[in-house]
């Protein structure tokens, strides 16, 4: 699509200002507080989630009155948001009563087998299993389902605001390098898997052992520094028999949750699933708790109008990236990942013909290493923070905070892919 020199960097600005946006959420919070006659759009603005949908209709908004209406609405469909769409359905399945009764049970029992005091058994398990776990299951639906156990567990106890930070930063590195065991998983892998011919096999090998033991090392080290605290946590394991789901109904919550992972490409197909789960749920609503659609529909905007700006910083993204070499790009795409999505770095990297090897691995690697830095480095992390942040001061997470507590997390995760 052709766009003038102007144009771009007018979309470079206005996704500068949308990250900036990002770390000023509590200011906004802060004028609802204060100027309560226009505290709605201040609440709007505070919303983390609605950052890049706000920005982007900033964006479509400009590019009509530079370029034209009909080249906006020509740029709009040209995007793909099936990503979006896919997160927004895995999330409310996965957060459904039925699955996450399954994913307790199992937690549960792993849990028991360690040899570990009060409620760390079950924390280690969460921390590292579930991660992993989004390997298969897609990265989306792991972090929903560890959001959802942590928030019941841990936050919705009298815990630490170092703990929940710390959490969190592990949280978001583990699921960002837990999905590379396979191909199709990670959004940043999916994106040149095809093209680059790497099928599972070689992404376990390359890739997955090691993730997988920097997963259980950042577990490991978060584990021991919180001993005490996590010694103490209080853990309820039981189930109410009277509030038990029925077998049957897992059984088909399970099958949705596998099928829209099988079609998770083609949205007409998992779309119309989602809309025959709707039908399930409400025949049986008396087995389920409240459906997330909303946190899901808020991280669906989210990613949705990171995928409007993200389709304009290609000028500038791509020769940036191809001016490193296979050594300096690691570094490269772990930074440039904290301020725009991997998968789109990765993508970026699939179109450029004869990369070699060496800088293919690296690309890859830094794009999942940097992927639990901050809200928009991966696609799964909206999830989590809608999920979480009502359990943080003032209900919202500073993203200096999330840097800070994702930073030696990310330097493990890093020196496993680059130094073994």
């Amino acid at each position: 699509m052709p766009t003038s020199v102007s144009f771009e960097w007018v979309s470079a600005t206005l996704f500068a200002v949308a990250i900036l946006h990002t770390f000023l959420t509590k200011f906004f919070d802060h004028l609802a507080q204060v100027r309560p006659a226009h505290a709605g759009i201040w609440h709007l603005l505070g919303e983390v989630e609605v950052v890049f949908g706000f920005w982007a209709l900033v964006l479509l908004v400009t590019m009509a009155a530079m370029l034209g209406g009909g080249q906006a609405i020509a740029y709009i469909d040209s995007r793909n948001f099936t990503e979006p769409l896919f997160i927004f359905t895995i999330m409310v399945i996965a957060a459904t009563k039925p699955v996450l009764q399954v994913a307790q049970s199992g937690v549960n029992h792993i849990a028991k087998l360690l040899p570990l005091s009060g409620g760390m058994g079950f924390y280690v398990v969460v921390m590292v299993l579930v991660p992993l776990l989004g390997s298969f299951i897609t990265e989306p639906a792991a972090m929903t389902l560890a959001a959802m156990m942590l928030a019941k567990q841990l936050y919705s106890q009298k815990i630490s605001t170092h703990l929940k930070y710390a959490t969190l930063g592990v949280l978001f590195v583990n699921v960002s390098i837990g999905g590379t065991l396979t191909s199709y998983a990670a959004p940043p892998v999916l994106m040149v898997a095809g093209v680059w011919g790497w099928d599972t096999p070689f992404m376990f090998t390359h890739f997955g052992w090691k993730a997988a033991l920097a997963v259980t090392t950042n577990v490991s080290l978060l584990a021991f520094l919180f001993r005490k605290e996590l010694g103490h946590l209080q853990v309820n394991t039981s189930q109410d028999a009277h509030t038990k789901v029925p077998m049957p109904l897992v059984i088909v919550h399970l099958l949705f949750l596998a099928t829209i992972v099988v079609f998770a490409h083609h949205p007409a197909i998992f779309l119309g699933l989602f809309l025959f789960f709707l039908g399930v749920a409400h025949a049986y609503e008396r087995h389920q708790d409240r459906l997330i659609l909303r946190e899901a529909l808020l991280v669906a905007f989210f990613l949705a109008g990171l995928v409007v700006l993200g389709g304009q910083q290609t000028w500038w993204l791509q020769p940036l990236l191809l001016s490193l070499s296979s050594q300096e790009v690691f570094l490269g795409a772990t930074v440039l990942t904290a301020f725009t999505d991997n998968a789109a770095l990765t993508y970026l990297g699939s179109l450029v013909p004869n990369l070699s090897p060496a800088f293919q691995y690296a690309l890859v690697a830094g794009a999942v290493t940097g992927g639990g830095l901050t809200v928009i480095a991966n696609a799964p992390n909206p999830a989590g923070v809608a999920l979480l942040q009502s359990y943080f001061e003032d209900k919202s997470i500073h993203p200096l905070g999330l840097a800070l507590a994702a930073f030696i997390p990310t330097c493990v995760a890093g020196a496993a892919f680059m130094l073994l």
